[in-house]
């Protein structure tokens, strides 16, 4: 296989790679945030099953997750979705990164001195609108270190997706190496995740920059 056809096969499989990291960071944001809601909340119900949910998620392999979300439709329902693998892929991903994502929120959101509640509420804001454009705001600065560190483990994580015959990047490279009998495919892959983190930490930096608002 000559070097332009392998890098070509090794693009396609980074598109796939790209693919898998902004869906999970679309639905495990929002989820996230969500579920730290949950992780706080009065009820100790909700609180409890919110912190049940995070345990799991952080104490069970991401690959083992991925297993379980593919194969629970059939043997657990008898149901056979037609299509399904990268579907349970996004989920799997989702619901691990959202776990994540909710720690990170909860802290953020309590770090927040009890003084700007009580400032806002003296201002005619309510509890909504206190939160959504006066807290959040801040807490989205504070935990932008957080969030990269995640966002970059992520990009790494997504091979992980070879688990379930997925053709990203990392499947492929070690398909072309098995093929070719060469490490030169993984060694090219290698390259390509360095790039791909090393583009979302500058984002991620002029991210941070931009709400340094002080400085």
């Amino acid at each position: 296989m000559s070097t332009t056809v392998m890098l070509m096969q090794l693009t396609k499989g980074l598109a796939v790679t790209a693919e898998i990291f902004i869906l999970t960071l679309l639905f495990s944001l929002p989820l996230g945030l969500l579920i730290s809601f949950g992780r706080m909340a009065k009820n100790p119900v909700i609180r409890n099953l919110s912190k049940i949910y995070i345990s799991i998620m952080r104490g069970t392999p991401l690959m083992l997750q991925l297993i379980v979300v593919y194969f629970a439709p059939f043997y657990v329902f008898g149901l056979k979705i037609p299509n399904y693998r990268f579907p349970a892929i996004i989920i799997a991903f989702a619901l691990n990164y959202a776990a994540y994502f909710a720690e990170i929120y909860r802290g953020g959101i309590e770090s927040m001195a009890v003084g700007q509640y009580e400032a806002a509420k003296v201002l005619g804001y309510n509890k909504s609108q206190t939160f959504f454009r006066i807290i959040l705001p801040q807490v989205i600065k504070r935990i932008l270190p957080s969030i990269t560190n995640e966002t970059i483990t992520l990009v790494k994580d997504t091979s992980l997706a070879f688990v379930l015959a997925h053709a990203e990047m990392f499947t492929l490279a070690k398909q072309i190496a098995a093929k070719e009998t060469s490490i030169m495919p993984l060694m090219v892959a290698g390259v390509f995740y360095y790039i791909f983190n090393l583009i979302v930490a500058t984002v991620m930096e002029k991210l941070e920059k931009s709400m340094n608002y002080y400085r």
